[in-house]
């Protein structure tokens, strides 16, 4: 890739160089955070926010084609891009009054039914402000219609992180040549295993006992190319990510994760950033500083302060601020700081600041393992759903196993995770054997009693429960006020966790809320019904599959 030449595209008419292997997303990024979308129902400025293809932040449309995740799009030799929302420009977007026309937020269920006559213009004005313009025409150019794959493998293992790649290196080493998967582009070979690089599993079946090879996943590749894949078992090693928090205007551009702000900034390079808030207080925190400190402005936690995490702030010279409510991002356009206030009653206080950076929780990318027919329990040391084990590393369907932060195993236990599973798969597990150390699983969630005391305070600002649909807290409450309860009926009256990210990011945060309002505990509360597809995928990829294929899927 160092020899490679650069690739010239058009971004709003205007010619941009993306330099070898560097996405859409990356190159636009390279003189600040770039604004690149409208939100769906306000029309608020939005900046990327996850970096890893998981919200909506950073869709763009390509070529024509709408919602291309800009963050792992590859530009090619003239391409046309275009924002999908904003008139006369996504910056200086004329709809964006209706932020401050509707400052109760727009009721999308009960609002525009008078005069009945009038239904039908009312419908077609909607679509228009929330759709993303008119569906693609033509096609690329220059591009070619992928070709579909098919392949099979004794086992399959999808993610390559560290976790994935080492039951890769124990199941060669016991015989077994395993397909690796991996949703990144970058991700290097394991010798004795096939590599299968950018590739999005979207479906996972539940296993069909009477086939030679019973797991069949679907997906698509980085071409837009449909993938198929038979495995005799399946792995999971998909890793996880850094979650959302709920405070006022906490969609500002500038509040970001710290996936995004790691996979926006290659190392050694200079950051969009001068000043940032990093909020948390574990060691996704110390990734942080390692990586940014000279650029970190302070460090906020929700709770306590990890002992090599106060550590590595103080050799920086960063101060910290352990048991702070975050209630407020300050700024309109972007972030200008936060405004906090000390646990427990304390005084108010501000921080200056050009992004916030959150690191103070990491969930596990789970959504497989229900498709799959495994069962899944709450585990309240991150607040989170995740595969029931056992002692081997396997659900509760038979040949699915499950490693790393996407199994809740602590990564100190990760090699014997890994060995563990490696020696189920072939066959050479032994008898009895103690339980994985895993996130704990009893008693209240860390964020519990954080989101207990904030639910208290007085809130300025759009409190934003669900980015993608632009779901207002307030909104949530007034579905417990009318008397609905649990996760599901919640999310279909108030249509969080319906958008593109399929809840990944409102979802857990609103659980924790749900518990509170309603008064019980959040394994009772309940989880949204996982549906196939994991990713957005395109209708085509599948199609151009071999119909036997998608037969067996359906």
């Amino acid at each position: 890739m160092g020899g490679a030449p650069s690739r010239r595209f058009r971004y709003r008419g205007r010619a941009t160089d993306a330099r070898p292997g560097e996405s859409l997303l990356a190159a636009l990024s390279r003189d600040g955070l770039p604004v690149l979308e409208r939100s769906l129902r306000y029309h608020r400025p939005r900046a990327p926010f996850c970096g890893i293809g998981q919200c909506t932040g950073c869709l763009l449309r390509v070529n024509g084609d709408p919602t291309v995740r800009s963050c792992r799009y590859l530009p090619s030799e003239e391409d046309r891009v275009d924002t999908p929302r904003g008139w006369p420009s996504v910056r200086w977007d004329v709809l964006g009054v209706l932020d401050t026309l509707f400052p109760q937020g727009i009721d999308p269920f009960r609002a525009f039914r008078r005069p009945a006559f009038a239904i039908p213009l009312y419908h077609r004005v909607v679509r228009r402000l929330s759709g993303y313009g008119p569906l693609p025409s033509g096609s690329s150019p220059g591009t070619t219609t992928p070709t579909p794959v098919v392949r099979t493998a004794e086992v399959a293992v999808v993610g390559a992180g560290a976790s994935g790649r080492a039951v890769v290196e124990r199941l060669v080493s016991r015989g077994i040549r395993p397909l690796l998967i991996e949703r990144r582009t970058d991700a290097t070979a394991v010798a004795g295993a096939d590599l299968w690089n950018g590739v999005s599993v979207s479906f996972l079946t539940p296993p069909q006992p009477d086939q030679a090879f019973p797991f069949m996943l679907l997906g698509f590749d980085a071409a837009g190319g449909g993938v198929a894949a038979h495995a005799r078992a399946v792995v999971v090693a998909s890793g996880g990510y850094d979650a959302s928090l709920l405070f006022g205007e906490n969609d500002r551009p500038g509040v970001l994760t710290a996936d995004a702000a790691m996979s926006l900034t290659p190392a050694q390079e200079r950051t969009w950033f001068r000043r940032a808030i990093v909020v948390g207080g574990d060691r996704r925190v110390q990734d942080v500083l390692e990586r940014f400190g000279h650029r970190v402005a302070a460090v906020v936690a929700p709770g306590e302060i990890r002992p090599d995490v106060v550590r590595a702030a103080s050799e920086r010279g960063i101060p910290l601020y352990p048991r702070s409510l975050v209630l407020r991002a300050r700024g309109r356009s972007r972030v200008r700081g936060l405004d906090l206030q000390a646990r427990g009653g304390g005084p108010h206080f501000s921080l200056a600041g050009d992004a916030v950076v959150l690191a103070h929780r990491r969930l596990p990318s789970a959504q497989l393992f229900p498709l799959a027919g495994a069962r899944m329990a709450w585990h309240a040391g991150t607040g989170a759903y995740y595969p029931l084990l056992d002692p081997h590393g396997m659900t509760t369907v038979n040949g699915l196993y499950a490693v790393g932060t996407a199994a809740g195993v602590l990564e100190s236990a990760d090699e014997a995770a890994a060995d563990r599973v490696s020696d189920a798969v072939a066959g050479r597990a032994e008898g009895a054997l103690p339980p994985l150390p895993r996130v704990r699983a009893e008693g209240p969630a860390e964020l519990e009693g954080y989101y207990r005391e904030l639910l208290r305070e007085p809130r300025r600002g759009r409190w934003i429960a669900c980015r993608c649909e632009d779901v207002l807290l307030r909104e949530v409450e007034a579905a417990t006020r009318a008397g609905y309860r649990g996760v599901e009926v919640v999310k279909r009256y108030s249509a969080f966790g319906t958008g593109l990210c399929q809840g990944r990011y409102c979802v857990p945060d609103v659980l924790l809320l749900l518990s509170i309002l309603e008064g019980r505990p959040t394994a009772e509360v309940g989880t949204i019904t996982t549906r196939p597809p994991v990713f957005p995928t395109p209708l085509g990829a599948l199609a151009e599959l071999d119909p036997s294929t998608t037969a067996e899927a359906a």
